[in-house]
């Protein structure tokens, strides 16, 4: 029994030893792939800068910057950087992508102990009567009744020769790289919808504010008008349309009421809480401060910075590992298996001399036929990685496009706010002179009120252009990639 033993260890260490030393893993090494890379992502050199000082919204392009992390705080408002941290803490998608992304690490580690022999350990007692009047004692004792103990301990191993156990690590590891890259993605648009829809709900208030000076300002013209028509100095085709124009305004409010509530139920869920429990967060758009500088990254460094190009370029990683997997069960397969083991009618003596067994087994399979189903196997991994090849490509070319679309949207909107603004000014000119006009009795109370409700819808519209220049600028966050690449790890 003190010899037997090492001899079968010996023997199948030597055996794993060779098998490991003549391994290899089959199929193609990854490479990065291949994606466009342009000096610029618009036709037009891009401007150092948009907006103007003179309206309180110009922004300064920081060339080859990266946008930070926390980037929402650069919009100073300290309401807004509560939901979003209540948002990152709370809302099911991330709880779900995190989940998410511990299965797919789980699966990584499960298969790694596939490079390992397995262990397995047996005691199996038995009570048992011979038919000795028929067929020969099974005991050399030959006892009609006896109890057996068995012991018995199995050592298995699959030699990893052509990479199998390899490729599929690295497939599954890639699958793993997805998932963070994809927790990230998370991260990024819950973020970008909760300061979106913040300021969404800031810009409804200011709306709803000028819509109801606008009623009022509506309704007191009416009044008027119905007076003059009294005593003679108005028509009633003149009440007629001021009370088309005051239902007109009064049909527009229920419309953005409609729109807060809406907006302030998805907030709620975005942090994370029924709507019906959660409180208004009532933000001001006053108190919101566009950033000054902006970041820029340069086209190459999108493609190291967006989870989303970061996902796919995984994607044709586990790909491209899938082809190897599709080679090596083409090749042949070898396993080791080990047993060494006692048995005797006595516990104690389970391992004495003539008790002991122990086999040790090799075994070498290779499918010879299967109507070309392992090679039709390997052409759909070869074919799926051209897919994922092309998505990549894709991914690249549509991140391009989010930023050209944004800086046309910044460029543009500073410009449409600009004018909004122009007017806003100019209409409260013309209110402020007609009031002067009405004192001195040059014009009568209607024209003020008809001033009154040229500012108010001004005033609304240039709210309105505001809303646009914060959602710009949440877009170029977010198609920048938000910061939050390799995020997911420190989270984890």
């Amino acid at each position: 029994m003190k010899t037997r033993m090492p001899i079968c260890l010996r023997s199948l260490s030597m055996f794993v030893i060779a098998a490991l030393c003549a391994g290899c893993a089959v199929g193609p090494d990854y490479h990065r792939p291949s994606a466009p890379s342009p000096d610029s992502f618009t036709r037009a050199p891009t401007p150092t800068a948009i907006g103007a000082a003179a309206t309180h919204d110009a922004q300064r392009f920081l060339q080859g910057e990266a946008a930070s992390r926390d980037w929402w705080r650069a919009f100073e408002s300290p309401a807004l950087n509560d939901l979003v941290q209540r948002a990152l803490a709370h809302n099911p998608s991330v709880d779900a992508a995190q989940a998410a992304l511990r299965q797919a690490r789980e699966d990584v580690a499960a298969q790694r102990a596939s490079f390992f022999p397995t262990l397995q350990a047996s005691y199996s007692p038995s009570r048992n009567r011979n038919a000795v009047g028929t067929i020969s004692p099974t005991l050399s004792s030959g006892q009609t009744y006896y109890t057996l103990h068995t012991t018995q301990l199995t050592v298995g191993y699959v030699a990893d020769v052509f990479g199998l156990n390899r490729r599929t690590v690295e497939s599954l590891s890639a699958q793993a790289d997805m998932q963070r890259y994809q927790l990230d993605a998370t991260y990024l648009t819950l973020a970008a919808n909760v300061v979106n829809a913040a300021v969404q709900e800031a810009g409804l208030h200011a709306q709803i504010e000028a819509a109801r000076a606008t009623i009022q300002a509506d309704a007191r013209a009416l009044s008027i008008l119905q007076q003059q028509a009294v005593l003679g100095g108005a028509t009633a085709l003149d009440v007629a349309t001021q009370a088309a124009a005051l239902a007109q305004a009064q049909q527009n409010l229920p419309a953005l009421q409609k729109q807060l509530e809406q907006t302030r139920d998805l907030l709620a869920v975005l942090t994370g809480e029924p709507p019906s429990q959660a409180g208004n967060a009532d933000l001001d758009l006053q108190a919101l401060h566009l950033p000054p500088t902006l970041p820029l990254s340069l086209p190459a460094q999108i493609i190291r910075q967006r989870p989303d190009v970061l996902a796919a370029e995984a994607q044709v990683h586990a790909s491209s590992a899938q082809v190897g997997i599709a080679v090596a069960n083409r090749l042949p397969q070898l396993s080791i298996s080990g047993q060494f083991g006692g048995s005797s009618t006595q516990f104690s003596r389970m391992f004495a001399d003539d008790n002991v067994f122990w086999n040790l087994t090799g075994t070498v399979s290779q499918t010879l036929f299967d109507f070309g189903a392992l090679k039709h196997h390997q052409r759909a991994a070869e074919a799926a990685l051209d897919q994922s090849k092309a998505q990549y490509r894709n991914v690249v070319l549509t991140a391009f496009q989010n930023i050209a679309d944004t800086l046309y949207a910044l460029d543009e909107d500073s410009k449409a706010l600009a004018a909004a603004v122009q007017a806003e000014t100019a209409t409260r000119k013309t209110r402020d002179l007609t009031e002067q006009q009405l004192q001195m009795g040059a014009v009568n109370a209607l024209a003020l009120l008809s001033a009154e409700q040229a500012y108010q819808q001004a005033v609304n519209t240039r709210v309105q252009a505001v809303t646009t220049r914060y959602t710009d600028t949440v877009a170029l966050y977010q198609a920048l990639g938000g910061g939050w690449e390799g995020n997911s790890q420190a989270k984890q």
